[in-house]
């Protein structure tokens, strides 16, 4: 860490005058975040009502060729919680929610949220037994399904527990102009809603800070995703502290957002930042580099969300003669690299960035509100960030039997303090929710979150992000489980044993999956890698699959305690300089594993190849 990353005192002073032109929002924003009266009606549904009084004719919401106002895109809301009332769903019920980025998935959670109803936001890419666990998981009470995700879900259809009379879908298109078909054994919830009230309803102002808002499925230590609560309270606090304190739009400014709104990144922080100040999202199905400035300046957005990865295939295309003509003056979102961190700020002419540091679980969240560069932010709540025994996985305890807290500049284990304003809510599983808490931190009887994830103290309650602990790894913007997709390919013919960890591939974001596999041939050469790869593609969403394989034709190294040993295999990664076993690559666009050669390596090494 350089010298330039310390926040400093008079780097904070040269700040003031920022902070002063922007402190009624900032104040505004920091009363968000101190939430704790269980009796103030509060949330997303209500939320969108008050940005319609504020802005009714106003764009709320962009995509494509439809454009709808904030009194449309109510309206529209209040007759999908109308319908959803008729059928008897009522405050705490769940409804599983499987819709990619279009209008209808915000519609639905919209209208689900306005009468208690959680909404299950499946993960669009999951498939097979990945899939069944996660709609299973939350028990939903009906299920609306996109047309375009139908024939995944009809594949396990079967093994789905919910009546067949209750499932739902949006046909892939404008369903507002036009309901069209949908599949057989779906109710067509676009036609069955027309006749429905568009008028506010009653259960909005009921909704409480405990109240649950959605389902996030996220990818733990243990296997299968875990689906982790997500409270209108919770919801109300990012609403607070990026709406008014840190992204401050206006009501004539439009963020583009391509994230999937299956996670909080998308459907929390850059959607609350418009509907707070009632102004506009656009959405796109996909994320596009090529298409990404075009669809910016068509739609004349002042703003976008991202995670490191877009902004990373951003700066790696072309530089053109008008990176510079567009009209973003802000960004939000996480895992900007410090090494284009100010680069792609001086490229395409952004003001601010809005770096964040949050989970979907967790009680702890940073924010960038002072536009330093290369940090997640300040954190207003109690954390700590301790002394951590990589060898051993657990934080350092002194002989007092309490943890230790790094200095300024140290790498530490980030965690949050447990209190009755920085609750931790939890999995569905309590026995999860219990194994993410430590206890006897600092004092006996205290209790904090274990985030996984370590953190660098650079001064004034700022922090920068180190690296992810534990059994998940981030790839392509997305958590990967090692417990999950070696469970996967422990199924797989031929597969003895497996190891699966995450590997550093120069000048991207995150960490390439890889595992370490054992065959029941001696004969790797001429095993069936086609079929594993086939396999992979039906069980694993396209993130999940590992980058790389490492033929072992040895037992695998374990702990005393009969881990696996994978700091070693972390080290040695694919390098062939390391070790002598055999490594096969599945590069970008290719379909199967092939043989890594050193060729390969260096081309891999070199950047020749965009993962």
């Amino acid at each position: 860490m350089s010298n330039a990353d310390v926040i400093t005192l008079p780097k904070l002073l040269s700040k003031l005058p920022m902070v002063f032109a922007n402190l009624p929002g900032i104040v505004k924003g920091s009363k968000y975040g101190k939430l704790s009266d269980t009796t103030r009606p509060l949330g997303l549904g209500l939320a969108i009502q008050t940005a319609t009084e504020m802005n009714p004719n106003g764009v709320a919401l962009m995509y494509q060729d439809t454009q709808l106002t904030y009194r449309q895109f109510n309206a529209w809301a209040n007759r999908i919680a109308d319908y959803l009332s008729s059928i008897g769903l009522k405050k705490g019920d769940t409804i599983a929610v499987d819709i990619e980025n279009r209008p209808e998935l915000l519609a639905t959670v919209t209208g689900a949220a306005k009468i208690g109803v959680c909404s299950a936001l499946i993960n669009t890419s999951q498939r097979g037994k990945v899939l069944v666990h996660s709609f299973n998981l939350v028990k939903p009470k009906a299920a609306v399904i996109g047309e375009e995700l139908v024939e995944a879900i009809n594949e396990v259809r079967d093994q789905l527990d919910l009546a067949s009379d209750r499932f739902y879908s949006f046909a892939d298109r404008d369903t507002l102009e036009d309901v069209g078909q949908v599949a057989d054994g779906y109710k067509n919830l676009a036609e069955v809603i027309r006749d429905c009230s568009s008028e506010n309803p009653e259960q909005a102002s009921k909704i409480f800070l405990n109240d649950p808002l959605f389902y996030i499925y996220t990818s733990g230590t243990t296997g299968l995703p875990k689906a982790v609560v997500f409270n209108n309270g919770r919801w109300e606090k990012a609403y607070g502290a990026f709406g008014f304190a840190a992204v401050r739009l206006t009501k004539d400014d439009r963020m583009y957002s391509t994230l999937p709104f299956y996670h909080a990144t998308g459907m929390v922080i850059s959607w609350a930042s418009c509907i707070a100040q009632g102004a506009g999202l656009v959405l796109a199905r996909k994320f596009s580099a090529s298409r990404f400035w075009e669809d910016v300046r068509k739609y004349e957005c002042t703003a976008f969300a991202y995670v490191g990865e877009l902004c990373r295939y951003l700066h790696e295309q072309p530089a053109k003669p008008n990176d510079k003509d567009n009209k973003v003056h802000v960004i939000v979102g996480n895992g900007l690299r410090p090494s284009i961190w100010k680069e792609f700020k001086a490229r395409f002419g952004i003001e601010r960035v809005v770096e964040l540091y949050a989970s979907s679980e967790g009680n702890v969240a940073f924010t960038n509100i002072f536009n330093f560069d290369n940090t997640v932010g300040f954190s207003p709540v109690s954390y700590a960030i301790v002394k951590y025994d990589k060898e051993k996985e657990e934080p350092v305890r002194g002989k007092d039997g309490f943890m230790i807290k790094v200095g300024k500049g140290e790498p530490g284990l980030l965690i949050g303090e447990i209190t009755d304003k920085t609750p931790f809510d939890g999995y569905t599983d309590k026995a999860k929710t219990e194994k993410s808490i430590l206890r006897n931190v600092f004092a006996k009887g205290d209790a904090y979150f274990d985030t996984g994830d370590m953190m660098r103290d650079i001064g004034f309650k700022h922090a920068q992000f180190v690296d992810r602990l534990g059994d998940t790894f981030r790839w392509k913007g997305e958590n990967v489980s090692t417990t999950e997709v070696e469970q996967i390919l422990d199924g797989a013919n031929g597969v003895v044993e497996t190891v699966v960890y995450g590997v550093e591939i120069p000048n991207t974001n995150g960490r390439a999956g890889m595992a370490e596999i054992r065959l029941d041939t001696e004969d790797f050469e001429n095993f069936d890698y086609k079929g594993l790869c086939a396999y992979l593609q039906r069980e694993l969403p396209p993130y999940a699959i590992p980058v790389f394989l490492r033929i072992a034709n040895h037992p695998m190294e374990t702990t005393g305690t009969f881990k696996h040993q994978k700091n070693k295999l972390k080290e040695e990664k694919y390098d062939l300089n390391a070790h002598s076993d055999p490594v096969y690559v599945l590069l970008p666009g290719e379909s199967c594993y092939q043989r890594l050669t050193p060729e390969i390596q260096q081309g891999i090494d070199g950047g020749k190849y965009r993962f």
